[in-house]
């Protein structure tokens, strides 16, 4: 097998053989603790600029499939696991990881102690690295990781934001029928496209919502002239202070238009409600992380990926009161405006992959869209 390195920022080295395409990839190293799901993860555009490993030591059992996509390609920069699967045992697989990384050009390692790489990640924080499988010096890939620009202020929406707004019709996905036709719609709403996952876009469609995707560049003037009932922050990658235009949108539209933000939306809305947002050490990044509802005690699993997080004391003066809250560490999980129809979630309760404890969400955005609309 060809061998394959990855070298961190700080100058930690592991060493193991390539995986996927054979190549370099760089990127903030980061881990995500779920299972399974690694082809929802592989294509959620919210790992743009990152390279993905996973703790979870065996990998790519069961193969990929055209199903279980959540947009149009992979977007993680590159791949890291233990241990990939050279059998793909399901009988919905079309194609092993291994195959499908290396028809994507992504770049990916294994055999290395991911344990070790996930301690380390914990210890000294999410940094910048790169995986080559090409360049056998680490002095030389550690000089070259100490110049990327990480991903402070970066502008990745951009990078993943569709270029022209476009219908989603497909619904839900059921055992031996694929994806469903959705429910009538009783709602029109419009969702900012940010690096959006597919499955939420097929969960507003199950609970009513004719939804129209735009780019996130989309002025606010253009989202009223549509005459929607409500407006979808969706998620995407990077730094929420690196999309301002998208920021001074949603400023406007705050008090206009119901408003329902996930991840990436939610911290938009933190930032246009008049707060501020910070980076985390080495973020979320799974699908067991418990977040506790501060209005009925529940505490929900819930999927998660994001690196930022919303400082809830900046926002207080400004009408917006926290209604999740991280149980591991404390972050804010949730917002809601005293007085206007608006609501985000840090979380991903969409899920895909991940426990579905949160779908409600999106039920609770239409009943918001018609008490607004009555």
């Amino acid at each position: 097998m060809t061998p394959a390195v990855l070298v961190l920022r700080d100058g930690r080295v592991f060493r193991g053989r390539a995986l996927g395409a054979v190549g370099e990839a760089s990127g903030e190293v980061i881990f995500n603790t779920a299972m399974t799901g690694y082809q929802e993860i592989l294509t959620d555009p919210s790992y743009r600029g990152q390279i993905v490993m996973m703790t979870y030591p065996l990998i790519g059992n069961y193969g990929v499939n055209p199903e279980d996509v959540e947009s149009r390609r992979p977007w993680a920069n590159g791949f890291i696991v233990k241990e990939a699967s050279p059998i793909a045992s399901s009988f919905r697989a079309s194609m092993g990881l291994d195959e499908y990384l290396a028809a994507h050009g992504i770049v990916g390692l294994q055999g290395i102690d991911t344990r070790a790489l996930t301690r380390h990640l914990r210890d000294h924080g999410a940094q910048d690295g790169i995986v080559s499988s090409v360049e056998p010096d680490p002095a030389r890939l550690l000089e070259r990781a100490r110049a990327l620009r990480g991903l402070v202020g970066r502008d990745l929406v951009a990078e993943v934001t569709t270029e022209a707004p476009f219908a989603w019709a497909e619904g839900g996905w059921e055992l031996g029928r694929g994806y469903v036709a959705p429910v009538a719609p009783r709602f029109r709403v419009v969702a900012y496209d940010c690096g959006a996952k597919w499955n939420i876009l097929r969960q507003l469609r199950m609970a009513g919502c004719d939804v129209t995707v735009v780019p996130a560049a989309t002025p606010a003037a253009e989202i009223l002239e549509r005459r929607p009932d409500g407006l979808f922050l969706s998620n995407g990658p990077g730094d929420p202070e690196g999309v301002p235009y998208l920021v001074a949108s949603v400023r406007a539209l705050l008090g206009r238009l119901p408003i329902f933000g996930i991840c990436l939306g939610h911290q938009i809305l933190g930032l246009a409600g008049g707060g501020r947002t910070y980076k985390l050490p080495f973020g979320h990044h799974g699908a067991n992380h418990p977040v506790k509802d501060l209005a009925t005690g529940k505490v929900e699993i819930t999927a998660q990926n994001h690196g930022f997080a919303v400082a809830p004391d900046s926002l207080a003066a400004h009408g917006w009161e926290p209604t999740h809250v991280n149980l591991n560490d404390g972050t804010c999980e949730g917002l809601r405006h005293r007085e206007w129809p608006v609501f985000s979630v840090q979380y991903h309760p969409e899920a895909s992959p991940g426990p579905h404890d949160a779908s409600y969400l999106f039920h609770r955005f239409t009943d918001l869209l018609a008490r607004k609309g009555g």
